[in-house]
């Protein structure tokens, strides 16, 4: 087993990380010079067949599949990049007492539409992170309202004054989930004394604020209280819109002043709604983070700063102190640009039916990373260092010091930095602070940085340290992917193409890891390939592969069965299941036939000037309805959606190629990829002929369906017997 070096170790002085890389990269090493073979084996005989065939038809479509072919091996290539050389790694925290000098910590929770990010579910997370081991007055946490919405405003209001009874309560029972709301719903909770106090100060809190969302106005919610002693901050708000407005900046806890009940420091805590103007670009997510990183460089100026999503909220309060075990270890912290902790998610069903877990993407492929620049940089668990974002175009503007936070001349100059014209003829965006440019701004920052030199660390930890909320309609699962679709093409067909500048500017392996994402619209030509063209050449009679007593035969069956085996075993070797992998390769397939080819059209279209649809918030709000059908395991169709479309045409297809085959039983390979196509489509079936709940497919959806699958056939029955 290969051994990463740990920083100077000594017996006065031991490591505060180390790192081993994968014992199976041998095996996976050999099996790439085999399955290499195998693909030129392939891609020669497809040759071969095309200048054999006798008709133009047959030509065709064989040089559908050689494209098709050519691109998986592509795909291929760039995932043996990651498969290279997987590192896993492991934090001694119990070293860092003895030599730590706690650095600053700023934390980034960004929301942006209080209907779909509900404001006591933000104010959660907040919190969470406000509970932090970490000596309060050392940590700040920023909220940044893209939504600019004075509900949230207030929700965190309610918040910074339920912290002061939170915080101290977790501290004195070792609360390791420090979200309320999670903590309060789990039901771990033990009752009586304080937990109970604490929860109804909770539920208080959580139903002034929702009362409010529901009313649409602060102002009738605080009308009807006590006091009304906070009325006059939300009088601003009254020509308010979501895209244009002013600046709002709000400090509602100061560390320099606050206590908590048990006289403890506060930490600091910060609204920040940036300035917004119709004519003004402001880059979503990205012009976000960059505002708060400017925002927070007045006020706090911390030199590593978290950044988490609005429902990711902290497990794990010792998290910084993993983080700190790599940026205080001298061997590896001078180029250190951030360490990743995995997303992963709570509620999720047993079978993960929606592949929203996203194991490959989130810890898999990142252990790959790791050996050779370091993690993606995935948009949320992200410890950075601050001097990686700014490098040294920007000097500290915090001449004041964080005890002063508050002061007027202070808020002044953190409000002239969320102007929404502060950053024309700079190099935000470009080269300082989270990059412009891409619907992903997370993937794309992680790669530029990588391109200048900096590295990253995967950090893993045996527990979850941070979990969040997965899309749990199909539909909104889909419109996420294409949306990172569209993102992807944004960076791989640039002039930082990853194939090119990545190679160039980061290494070969780098530049082929961060094409297997940049490139990951190019799945849906192979997947609707393989989901039309056999079905069509079975129900005609037209061999496409050869027959088991042709040698070439075995090649064909190597390789898809070699590619579904190792991936399988990589999933189950990552605390994964059988049915789950089964899941997640299905959610593959149903991408590629929905996400990818409307994302590419999406991205063609955008490159045309022609109108799309924007950027959207994925929602974290389900109906009941549909949560119990998630929770039984039932596919949700229940939306008229071209997706849908698209998936029942591929599976009548299906549906048809096997009937046919059954009867004619003599194209093994055809037969045996059609039936693999039914085995997935089968919750499609269901969701077409049997079922009658909200989750059953439109009958507009099936009825469209119908008629292009029968259009299709007749194209095929015609194409095929010229």
């Amino acid at each position: 087993m290969e051994y990463t070096k740990p920083s100077n170790p000594t017996k006065l002085n031991p490591p505060l990380n180390t790192a081993h890389v994968d014992r199976r990269v041998p095996i996976n090493r050999v099996h790439m010079i085999m399955y290499t073979i195998a693909i030129l084996a392939a891609i020669y005989h497809r040759i071969t067949s095309i200048l054999a065939s006798s008709t133009f038809v047959e030509a065709s479509v064989l040089w559908s599949l050689l494209v098709s072919d050519i691109i998986l091996a592509f795909m291929w290539a760039c995932v043996q990049a990651i498969r290279w050389r997987p590192v896993h790694r492991q934090e001694f925290l119990e070293r860092l007492p003895d030599r730590v000098t706690w650095p600053s910590l700023d934390v980034f929770v960004c929301t942006a539409d209080p209907y779909k990010e509900p404001p006591v579910g933000v104010v959660s997370t907040a919190l969470s992170a406000l509970a932090f081991d970490y000596p309060a007055e050392k940590l700040s946490v920023y909220v940044s309202d893209d939504g600019g919405a004075d509900v949230t405003l207030f929700a965190f209001m309610e918040g910074a004054k339920f912290a002061r009874h939170w915080l101290p309560f977790c501290r004195q029972n070792g609360i390791k989930d420090r979200s309320p709301e999670a903590f309060f719903s789990s039901g771990r909770c033990c009752g009586g004394g304080d937990e109970d106090k604490l929860k109804m100060m909770y539920e208080s809190m959580k139903t002034r604020v929702e009362s409010a969302l529901v009313k649409g106005s602060v102002s009738a919610v605080l009308a009807s209280s006590e006091t009304q002693e906070d009325e006059h901050i939300f009088e601003q708000w009254k020509d308010f819109s979501r895209n244009n407005h002013p600046s709002v900046i709000q400090v509602l806890l100061e560390s320099s002043k606050d206590k908590d009940v048990a006289g403890h420091v506060m930490p600091n805590l910060i609204y920040v709604s940036r300035e917004k103007r119709p004519k003004s670009p402001h880059h979503f997510k990205a012009g976000a983070l960059n505002t708060m990183v400017r925002v927070s460089s007045v006020l706090t100026n911390a030199p590593i700063i978290l950044t988490i999503d609005c429902d990711m909220y902290s497990t794990d309060p010792t998290s910084p102190h993993r983080a700190l075990c790599y940026f205080l270890d001298p061997a590896i912290s001078s180029d250190l640009a951030y360490v990743q902790f995995p997303q992963r998610f709570q509620g999720l069903n047993k079978n993960d039916i929606y592949g929203g877990e996203i194991k490959r993407l989130f810890t898999i492929n990142s252990h790959g990373f790791d050996g050779i620049c370091g993690p993606n940089y995935v948009g949320s668990n992200t410890f950075h260092a601050r001097r990686a974002l700014f490098g040294s175009s920007l000097q500290c503007v915090n001449a004041n010091g964080q005890d002063q936070i508050g002061s007027k001349i202070v808020l002044e100059k953190a409000t002239e930095v969320t102007n929404c014209d502060y950053e024309a003829g700079t190099k935000w965006g470009d080269t300082i602070g989270f990059r412009y440019g891409s619907l992903v701004e997370d993937y794309y920052t992680g790669y530029r940085l990588h391109c200048e030199g900096w590295k990253s660390v995967f950090c893993n930890p045996p527990e979850s340290a941070f979990l969040g909320e997965a899309p749990k309609s199909l539909n909104d699962v889909l419109s996420q992917c294409k949306r990172w679709t569209v993102g992807l093409y944004e960076v791989g067909i640039s002039k930082y193409s990853t194939i090119t500048f990545g190679v160039r500017k980061a290494s070969l392996a780098a530049g082929l890891c961060y094409s297997h994402y940049a490139f990951w619209g190019f799945w849906s030509i192979p997947v609707a390939a393989y989901a039309v063209l056999p079905q069509l050449a079975l129900i005609n009679n037209k061999p496409l592969f050869p027959q088991p007593s042709d040698p070439w035969f075995y090649v064909y069956a190597y390789l898809f069965l070699a590619a579904y085996i190792q991936d399988m075993a990589d999933f189950i070797s990552y605390k994964g299941t059988f049915r789950c992998w089964w899941s997640d390769q299905r959610m593959w397939l149903i991408r590629g036939l929905t996400a990818g080819p409307f994302g590419t059209m999406q991205f063609v279209f955008k490159q045309l000037n022609i109108s799309t649809q924007g950027f959207n918030v994925t929602s974290k709000v389900m109906d009941d309805e549909q949560s119990k059908r998630y929770d039984q395991g039932l596919f949700d169709f229940g939306v008229d959606s071209p997706f849908f479309v698209t998936l029942s045409i591929a599976a009548i297809l299906s549906l048809c190629g096997f009937a046919v085959g059954i009867i004619r039983n003599g194209m093994v390979a055809e037969m045996f990829l059609v039936a693999f196509g039914v085995a997935n489509c089968w919750p499609i079936y269901g969701a077409i002929f049997l079922r009658t709940d909200g989750g059953k497919m439109p009958d507009r959806v099936t009825a469209r369906a119908f008629v292009m699958a029968a259009l299709i056939l007749a194209i095929g029955c015609v194409a095929f017997n010229v």
